[in-house]
């Protein structure tokens, strides 16, 4: 949760001067005794004399059973700590004889101290923490002190067995149990439990459960064009109440939800029906859990522009709100604390000058002017490996976000089970120089020589272990003392890392304590806590007019309000700016002008201005936090704030700004950028962070969001060790909240996942490693599939708009591929109209998060061109990950792959027939209005797929990995190579053109026509606009890749992967120069064209595999190391008839030596000439070899087009 100002009650909102005089002074506090807590009392504020209304602190009577008064009165220096408190009460209540456990009162674990604030309770929580820091609300006192109503009793009695079912619950949600965790109230995980409940009972105060309950799916694109006919027409509607009655109703598109319930409770009057009134009722699409509500127009709701563009009917149920399933929070929450919790004073209150010992309590981490410094113990490791190095030694690291500061490594030791080492190791880092979020970055590494160079070297590609930690807590307090830390290993790319720079960025610890490294280190101890200092100015500043503050030069780098060429100063007296320092010296009365002026047009340099800034010079931080407060959030761009979440920036006041500027988003921006904002978290160095927060309150505003915010987190716990803490944590502060309906539908949904996900692993069980399934396979599938523990119905995670019934068993399979996912058909919920039964890939073994990204990023690119009206039929099918390697696919009705297009017009030679899709769509559309139809929308999709394809440089682009409807949208799936990132074959790349536009895709773009057709030059423009489009949001383009990187996926796993998609936008290029880029890419397709025809013909004749699978895998697999040539020597010796070597023969082809192809083919033919009986043997072999050179002559480019060879070397294969 942001900061926000404390609450002064009565007289004591004063101006700056009242409250620096007030707060100087001595704070009195009236401390009740309870044994047991009530409501609080009314916090209204008499505005005549300033005290609180309210009924007073009990005065008479022990409360606890003891003599004397039940309350004792407590005056501390204004800046006291709640410890201080501690002590006081006890001394008082020990003299007064007013508790029975006067020692207990020292202990917060015994007796809690609270203040009521509003309608709730908070507690002090922190005994470390200054009194004055936390949003109390005070009261003037009579002498002219400030006053606080303290309550003292025992913490809460939980019921036990309600917590522990509770607990279950959650952590089968999550799939973690955060309770094995947490023991220390002050650690970080139970800390932030606390601080959490904050945002979460706010954002529960302001909801309005129907609202809530019946949030629309809406879009703010412009309608587009090809349903600009509808407007100026009536939509009919049916309406369904309750099962009983059923209408019609015509109305136009303009109309909102609200106007048709009413029309409806006029047509039921008017048949003299029952009805609830229209405020009391919402419409809810029938079938599908999809609600019509709002002030909308019908025409901005998703549903009814899908089915206008179908030409669906519209059928909408009446439903009475009091049947909505209920959304009451019943889970029990944390007790309250202050937001302020963990917020240190200012430098100015902690400072030691001027300052008694006694009245010391704090040192401020500003006035430790030492260097850095630790004691490196050793280690130990339970079991060491068989391949341990002989010598290693530890590299020690101040790292703030992904940079390392600076460095220092130990002296080489021998490995062994146990190292010692016993040595200091200093930092050339002041303590006071040290930002918020510094980790100590521990590394093991393989050792050489004993030199700091033989040591750098070494440890670029000798990590073996690794850990971080935090230098500064989560309360902002200098960690201090004897310290030990399990250590992670290090993975190798080869071996699997699953977060991108996990070793800087993380601050977890190994949880697995019995097998990890441990390594022990001891840091400077001192008398008292260091903490962080909240700011250096006064604590007074904080309700001061930011005028006041004194100005003090800017000694930083260049700011990002600077142009050499324009000077965005020439209009302030006496300022000249003409380089990037100019700026150093200008007081802040000045750069606040030049800041509120110019911010708008400099804003956008704000990433690369931050980059340069050395975070360990503390007058630099300071004046950069001063101009970032100047900022106004909404003058950034969007681009710009994702850009700031990136591991680049972690400081706190930037990430709070980019926050600030993601409050004004809409649900539907928020969803777009959820994946990435998800991801942001990992940058984040404490649990408790503002975006968290920001997250949390819009994931429990919006079903919607929270709905895919719950499944994102909850594949992050599963698949990221190094982060699955802070992630779990969040996640469980979202369902304490979300209500029991989404915890209801949550259940199920995991339930349904985790009986799948069960099946599949049977499944692999069943049949290891076979690219060839046996007859009775879907049968087995069946049958473990009607034995799981599948729900009855559940809501489907990748879309909650969608309700998948009963399990159909027999039309559920296990497909043949080397991950075996299963193919699920579920029943659809009832609906008037005839639904198909909902279908369902699900994998186990594959990370969908590349596959979310690409049908993410589609989303996003749909959204840009439509804001051109450009509407160019992308299909982003639903995919979402459910764990780790785990996910659902959706499957897409009514559309074929290109590939069963082309066998079912000619066979395998399908994939040359240039006519193939145009006469397939010809019978699918065979009345003319419709079969033109179907090739513009053929066009238009064609058209958005060929730029998105080629500037995420999607790869694997066979015909089986790109579908069409039965209505001419083209589609693809299967991501599984992206940036570039393209199969090749013996170091040739298979696929050569820059995506895929084939001659029969012409063919139905051009029509009979062909290529000068003006449809086809039509094409071109569609293509160019909406690269042209994309080319001038490629910031927003490249930040979305770039946040992604820190998933840790193959094909997006290091910074160099964001090259490709920076050329293919041609980001640093002109309009101009992208547009002839791009037709240049239209070209080059053109003229290859017929080499993607040859690979879609060899794709096609391995699925066919009478070339043998050791065969086809050495053509077609993606890793063609990992199979051996030698394989291919029997195929050829009992093709051929007598011995032969395929390397050689591989050699004479590469040669392209067309003798040597006509010598086997004689060959064959001579020896299979015999006999009438061996005829059918002969051509099956003649074909083996024809296919074999025709595999090999086109993978090494040594064929010209197979079809227009002259003369063809062969006549075409039937």
């Amino acid at each position: 949760m942001l900061p926000m100002q404390p609450s002064w009650s009565g007289a004591a909102k004063g101006s700056p001067q009242t409250l620096t005089s007030r707060c100087s002074d001595s704070l009195v506090f009236l401390c009740e005794f309870r044994q047991s807590l009530g409501p609080p009392p009314p916090s209204d504020v008499d505005n005549t004399t300033g005290a609180q209304s309210g009924p007073e602190f009990r005065c008479s009577g022990p409360e606890f059973g003891c003599s004397g008064s039940g309350f004792v009165v407590v005056t501390l220096p204004a800046r006291c700590s709640v410890h201080q408190l501690r002590l006081k009460l006890y001394v008082q209540a020990q003299e007064q004889n007013c508790h029975p456990d006067p020692l207990g009162l020292l202990d917060p674990e015994k007796y809690i101290l609270l203040y009521a604030r509003g309608q709730e309770w908070y507690e002090m929580y922190d005994d470390c923490q200054v009194i004055w820091t936390l949003d109390i609300p005070w009261t003037p006192h009579m002498a002219g002190h400030l006053e606080a109503r303290i309550v003292v009793t025992h913490p809460a009695a939980a019921d036990l067995e309600e917590r522990q079912r509770q607990q279950v619950l959650l952590a089968t949600l999550i799939g973690h149990d955060l309770d094995q965790e947490a023991s220390n109230r002050l650690g970080e995980l139970q800390f932030t439990r606390r601080k959490l409940a904050s945002p979460r009972r706010q954002e529960l105060k302001l909801r309005n459960d129907v609202l809530y309950a019946t949030e629309p799916w809406v879009t703010s694109a412009p309608l587009p064009k090809d349903l600009h006919a509808h407007t100026g027409r009536s939509l009919s509607i049916t309406l369904h109440h309750l099962h009983k009655i059923s209408f019609s109703v015509e109305v136009k598109l303009a109309i909102t939800p609200q106007l048709l319930l009413k029309l409806f409770n006029q047509v039921m009057n008017d048949q003299g029906l029952d009805c609830l009134p229209s405020d009391s009722l919402v419409l809810k699409v029938t079938g599908r859990e999809e609600f019509l509500s709002g002030d909308f127009q019908l025409q901005d709701f998703l549903w009814v522009r899908k089915c206008l563009k179908s030409n669906q009917d519209l059928h909408l149920s009446v439903v009475p709100v009091s049947q909505l399933p209920p959304e009451a929070v019943t889970l029990a929450d944390w007790p309250l604390v202050d937001s302020f919790t963990g917020q240190s004073s200012s430098h100015i209150d902690l400072c030691l000058e001027g300052k008694d010992l006694d009245d010391i309590f704090m040192i401020s981490l500003w006035d430790c002017n030492r260097k850095f410094r630790f004691k490196l113990i050793g280690f130990d490791i339970p079991k060491l490996s068989a391949k341990a190095p002989l010598s290693i030694y530890v590299e020690a690291s101040i790292i703030y976000g992904n940079k390392v500061l600076r460095s220092v490594a130990s002296t080489t030791k021998s490995f062994e089970d146990e190292v010692l080492w016993n040595e200091w190791l200093e930092i050339d880092v002041l303590l006071s120089d040290l930002p918020r979020g510094a980790k100590l970055g521990l590394t093991v590494n393989t050792g050489g020589n004993d030199t700091a160079t033989d040591h750098q070297q070494k440890g670029k590609g000798g990590t073996l272990f690794f850990v971080n930690l935090l230098l500064i807590d989560h309360r902002s307090i200098l960690s201090q003392g004897l310290i030990t830390l399990h250590m992670w290993p290090f993975l190798g790319l080869e071996e699997g890392v699953v977060t991108y720079q996990a070793d800087r960025l993380s601050s977890a610890t190994n949880p697995d304590i019995t097998h990890s490294m441990a390594i022990s280190l001891l840091l400077d101890r001192y008398s008292y806590p260091v903490v962080f200092p909240n700011g250096a100015t006064s604590p007074e500043s904080r309700w001061s007019s930011s005028e006041s503050r004194s100005p003090s030069p800017l000694h930083g780098p260049a700011s990002p309000f600077v142009r050499t060429s324009e000077s965005p100063t020439a209009d302030m007296p006496g300022v000249a700016v003409t380089s990037p320092t100019a700026l150093i010296g200008l007081d802040r009365a000045h750069l606040k002008r030049f800041g509120k002026e110019q911010s708008i047009r400099y804003t956008a340099n704000l990433p690369q201005f931050l980059r340069s800034v050395d975070w360990l010079k503390r007058n630099v931080v300071e004046d950069v936090h001063w101009l970032l407060e100047h900022l106004e959030p909404k003058e950034l761009d969007l681009s710009v704030a994702l850009e700031l979440l990136s591991f680049d920036f972690i400081d706190e006041s930037v990430r709070r700004l980019v926050v600030k500027r993601l409050e004004i988003l809409s649900n539907d921006e928020v969803l777009k950028y959820l994946l990435q904002l998800v991801q942001t978290l990992k940058v984040e160095p404490y649990h408790d962070n503002s975006l968290a927060c920001y997250l949390l309150q819009r994931a429990l505003r919006s079903k919607r969001i929270g709905h895919f915010f719950f499944w994102y987190m909850r594949s992050e716990v599963a698949a990221c060790p190094f982060f699955r803490q802070r992630m779990a944590l969040v996640l469980e502060a979202y369902l304490l909240g979300c209500g029991q309906a989404l915890l209801n539908s949550f259940s199920l949904q995991v339930q349904a996942t985790e009986a799948l996900r069960l099946v599949a692993l049977q499944v692999k069980e069943l049949f290891p490693d076979k690219a060839d399934l046996p007859p009775t396979a879907a049968l087995q599938v069946q049958d473990l599939l009607e034995r799981s523990n599948l729900p009855k119905e559940f809501l489907v995670p990748f879309d909650p708009r969608v309700k998948a019934g009963a399990i159909l068993l027999k039309s559920c399979k296990v497909m043949a591929s080397k991950k075996k996912p299963l193919w699920l058909e579920f029943q659809p919920m009832p609906s008037p109209t005839s639904n198909a039964p909902l279908g369902i890939i699900f994998k186990l073994g594959d990370d969908l998060r590349q596959d979310m990204l690409v049908l993410q990023t589609l989303v996003v690119m749909n959204s840009i061109w439509q804001e051109k009206s450009l509407d160019l039929n992308l299909v982003p099918y639903g995919c979402i990950a459910t764990g780790h390697n785990i996910g659902m696919i959706e499957i897409v009705r009514k559309a074929a792959t290109i590939a069963a297009v082309q066998r079912s017009e000619g066979g395998t030679h399908g994939a040359f027939k240039n006519d193939a899709l145009f006469n397939w769509l010809r019978s699918k559309c065979p009345l003319q209005e419709v079969h033109y139809r179907a090739m513009d929308m053929f066009m238009t999709s064609c058209a958005g797929y060929c730029v998105a394809t080629y500037v995420m440089g999607i790869g694997d682009r066979h015909n089986d990995n790109i579908m069409i409807t039965d209505q001419g949208n083209l589609f693809h799936i299967d991501f599984g190579h992206i940036l570039g990132n393209r199969k090749s074959f013996m170091g040739v790349k298979r696929e050569r053109v820059p995506f895929v536009l084939t001659p029969d895709f012409m063919y139905v773009i051009g029509g009979v026509k062909g290529r000068d057709s003006l449809c086809l030059q039509r094409f071109k423009d569609i293509c160019t606009e909406a690269y042209l489009s994309l080319h001038s949001h490629s910031r927003l383009l490249v930040t979305l890749f770039s946040l992604m990187l820190l998933t840790g996926i193959p094909e997006l796993s290091t910074a160099e992967d964001m090259r490709y998609l920076r050329e293919a936008l041609q980001q640093e290029r002109s309009e101009d120069d992208a547009r002839e880029h791009f037709l240049q890419q239209i070209a080059a397709c053109e003229n290859l064209g017929w080499t993607v025809q040859a690979n879609w013909w060899i794709h096609m004749m391995a699925g066919i595999k009478f070339l043998g699978k050791e065969m086809a895998d050495y053509f077609l697999g993606s890793s063609p190391d990992h199979c051996d040539p030698s394989t291919w020597d029997p195929l050829l010796t009992s093709t051929m008839g007598e011995q032969v070597s395929a390397v050689a023969l591989w050699d004479a082809l590469r040669e392209g030596s067309a003798v040597t192809e006509r010598t086997c083919y004689k060959k064959v033919t001579q020896k299979n000439a015999g006999g009438g009986g061996r005829g059918r043997g002969h051509l099956t072999r003649l074909t083996e070899v024809r296919s074999m050179f025709h595999l090999a002559r086109l993978r090494q480019g040594l064929s010209s087009h197979l079809l227009s060879s002259k003369p063809p070397l062969f006549p075409p294969l039937d």
